[in-house]
């Protein structure tokens, strides 16, 4: 198993690779040597405007030369690095600097605004760089500290949507992240050469995905350029990508767009989809797209970094196995981790919640009062809920809030505990709603709802792809489905509002359903 730090990774491959591309923008490419220089300018200039290293160091900046060289700044400093995304709003980027509390914040051009507005005052040095000033650094050695990093330090803090309104945040030390970074430079053979995509923001965790099993293996870092973020299959092409990693939704809104041209893709390997359910027409989809190349569908939350499960479909669609949903398996577990598969109860099922511990588990949230209830114990016959009076260990599991299932040897995502409701006394799960909508020929994405009418829960399906009337739907799903588990009404849409991270954005799509009558959200 690696050991080390995300730094030492990124700096074995500069000592050894040092002319080969780093990180290859729309504008700029930078080698493994430039990138390092500029990392250690930006290093340089943040001790010295803040007076001494950071402990904690927050990254206001989007696809630029600021920021991935402030990122390696940070790590250089052995500092654990925050990222900000400067097109969420400002409000909620301050109250992020509020929770994780920064020593320093850094901006490239696209977070000037905000630093000289919302969160001037954010951290105690802010310091404003553009592109052209981190190219032009020229870092003296001997006024950047020696490097002092440890595997246990935090590497990076994230943030994720707390079910009380309030970021929760997700310390990940070195340990946890280097043996993810090894596992997958190795099973997708991934060397100098191999030019690896970069579609998610920094906030985003499987971005260090992109990033480090990039920078671990000496590859090339490729950032698409505005118009390419909308049109994968011209990225994909003009940059020769080797290796693809995203959400499930770009495929979908790739076909709504039209923009998904058959044929043309040649160099990619691999196709790695994280974060989403990846449903088999979206498979079949992205196979026509790229035929030469492997798809992956892995599946983690934040807390187990990144990923935790990896099912690589088989070559020949003929022999993709079916599943009751309509999805491809998630898994197995990864054979370095400890899995278990709960019921309601706590007892081993072959259907439940799925919960994780080992090398890749965080070791609690940055608030400790957000650990009670998201552990357990396991005494081999029952498990125990954590209630964070005792000291969290490495043997408490994590649990996932996913539910999963067994079939035919394979993990299936069935969807969140969360999107559990009950409705005229049955329990009913979102997902198998989900699913069987997304089932009907004509239909490509689908998202069920759940409103609150006077005293009575109902349930709001929206879906995009080609208009069904709809007497038509309800009647079709009434054969797919109990009737109790057919929305109420049903209604098209040509896109799903999605967040930042590319995933189907329920809060987003409530809000404009209520918008729309007199329901009010449960």
């Amino acid at each position: 198993m690696a050991e080390g730090t995300l730094y030492q990774l990124f700096a074995d491959s500069a000592a050894r690779f040092p002319d080969s591309p780093a990180v290859e923008l729309d504008t700029v490419s930078l080698s493994y040597a430039e990138l390092h220089r500029c990392a250690l300018g930006l290093a340089e200039r943040v001790v010295h405007a803040h007076g001494r290293v950071p402990a904690r160091m927050a990254l206001l900046a989007n696809r630029s030369v600021v920021a991935f060289a402030g990122y390696l700044a940070a790590l250089r400093l052995g500092a654990a690095v925050g990222p900000l995304n400067p097109g969420f709003p400002a409000e909620r980027n301050h109250r992020v600097c509020e929770l994780a509390g920064p020593d320093v914040l850094l901006a490239d051009e696209s977070g000037a605004a905000q630093v000289k507005g919302a969160l001037d005052g954010a951290a105690p040095t802010v310091i404003s760089v553009t592109d052209d000033e981190a190219l032009a650094a020229d870092p003296a050695a001997h006024q950047v500290p020696p490097y002092s990093g440890s595997p246990d330090d935090v590497a990076y803090i994230l943030f994720t949507s707390g079910s009380t309104g309030r970021p929760k945040g997700v310390p990940i030390r070195h340990r946890n992240v280097t043996p993810y970074a090894a596992h997958n430079i190795a099973r997708y053979q991934v060397a100098p050469g191999c030019r690896m995509s970069h579609t998610f923001d920094l906030t985003f965790d499987p971005s260090v995905f992109d990033l480090f099993v990039t920078w671990g293996a000496g590859a090339t870092l490729v950032v698409p350029n505005r118009h390419q973020q909308y049109a994968p299959v011209d990225y994909l092409v003009d940059r020769a990508i080797t290796h693809w990693f995203s959400v499930p939704s770009v495929v979908s809104v790739g076909e709504e767009l039209g923009c998904l041209p058959k044929g043309r893709v040649d160099t990619l390997r691999w196709s790695v989809f994280i974060g989403e359910q990846l449903s088999y027409r979206q498979a079949r989809a992205w196979r026509d797209v790229a035929p030469g190349g492997r798809i992956e569908n892995v599946y983690g939350p934040t807390e187990l970094t990144v990923a935790c499960t990896e099912y690589t479909l088989p070559g020949s669609t003929g022999d993709w196995p079916g599943t009751s949903n309509g999805t491809v398996p998630i898994g197995p577990v990864y054979e370095f981790l400890d899995y278990l598969v709960l019921d309601e109860e706590g007892k081993a099922a072959a259907e439940g919640e799925l919960c994780v511990r080992g090398s890749q588990r965080f070791d609690g949230y940055l608030d400790p009062a957000d650990n009670s209830g998201r552990f357990l114990a396991w005494d081999g016959e029952r498990a125990t809920e954590y209630d964070g009076t005792a000291r969290l260990t490495a043997e408490h599991y994590y649990r996932t809030g996913d539910r999963v299932r067994f079939e035919a040897g394979h993990l299936v995502h069935l969807g969140r505990l969360d999107n559990q409701v009950k409705i005229r006394g049955y329990r009913v799960e979102l997902g198998e709603i989900e699913a069987a909508l997304r089932r009907h020929p004509r239909i490509s994405q689908a998202v069920v709802t759940v409103l609150v009418r006077g005293e009575e829960t109902e349930l709001v399906g929206s879906y995009t792809g080609d208009p069904v009337p709809a007497v038509e739907l309800t009647r079709w799903l009434r054969k797919q489905v109990p009737i109790h588990m057919v929305p109420r009404r049903v209604r098209h849409l040509d896109a799903i509002p999605l967040t930042a991270n590319g995933k189907a954005d329920r809060l987003r799509l409530r809000d404009m359903l209520l918008a729309d009558g007199e329901a009010v959200a449960p």
